[in-house]
């Protein structure tokens, strides 16, 4: 059976075929205007046989994936969070308010080891979740990412540049200033969030980067793993380990 793996988001959708190891294939990037999904058909494989989908979308975004979809494969599933899985047990009292791509995100970054994580998402927002070595997560925190900041700040001052910039301890130009406190801001958050976990766990974690926002960020965190299919990652894990266990597929939509 071949299937296909797509996370998506605000701003694009990512897929991947899984292979027969479990893990992720090549991934594909694929921009969208919002709406539909028409310009992606051609970069999708013209048939296989199952889809999994994670999204994060408007509602109406979501439905045109999956309408695009019926055309190249015959089942199609939708991943929900879960309290439970693969060993990572959710701090939210209703599993349904953490986006389903944190949810991922902390799967896979469970099996990549014992260690705690905070794992770091950057895309439409800035996301943090900590993850402790035995699998608890232990909540986050959410906040504009330093694109969404600076759109936000054109949007209401239209003379502030949406974007461009260097990031610079004191700027002496406006866009070098806007980019330096945008970024300035998340990376504040991550090192705040982090010390407040070292504190709460008695262990430093470690930072598992992803997002599409992520790359900006790296050269300011060295220490930090960059993984930009992280959520991709985890829902190959979810297809794989809880499937199998149940001895059936999980329901289609």
């Amino acid at each position: 059976m071949s299937a296909w793996l797509f996370d998506l988001g605000n701003s694009r959708l990512k897929c991947a075929p899984q292979q027969a190891d479990g893990r992720i294939g090549t991934v594909l990037e694929i921009g969208h205007d919002g709406e539909t999904f028409e310009h992606a058909i051609a970069q999708l494989p013209r048939e296989f046989d199952t889809a999994y989908v994670a999204s994060v979308a408007n509602p109406g975004l979501t439905v045109a994936l999956l309408d695009t979809l019926t055309r190249h494969c015959t089942r199609i599933t939708r991943v929900r969070t879960q309290s439970a899985s693969a060993g990572v047990r959710i701090a939210y009292a209703d599993p349904q308010r953490l986006g389903v791509d944190r949810f991922l995100a902390l799967l896979a970054a469970h099996a990549r080891g014992p260690a705690p994580w905070l794992v770091v998402g950057v895309g439409t927002a800035l996301t943090i979740d900590l993850l402790d070595a035995d699998g608890r997560h232990h909540g986050g925190r959410i906040a504009p990412s330093p694109t969404l900041m600076r759109e936000a700040l054109h949007q209401r001052a239209p003379q502030l540049p949406s974007s461009g910039g260097r990031v610079v301890a004191f700027a002496d130009d406006t866009t070098d200033a806007l980019a330096s406190g945008c970024e300035g801001a998340a990376l504040a958050l991550i090192a705040d969030s982090r010390e407040h976990a070292a504190r709460q766990l008695g262990a430093t974690p470690r930072v598992l980067l992803h997002g599409g926002g992520s790359r900006a960020l790296a050269p300011a965190l060295p220490d930090a793993e960059q993984a930009p299919a992280l959520v991709l990652e985890g829902l190959a894990r979810w297809v794989a380990m809880l499937a199998p266990a149940s001895g059936t597929a999980p329901d289609a939509c």
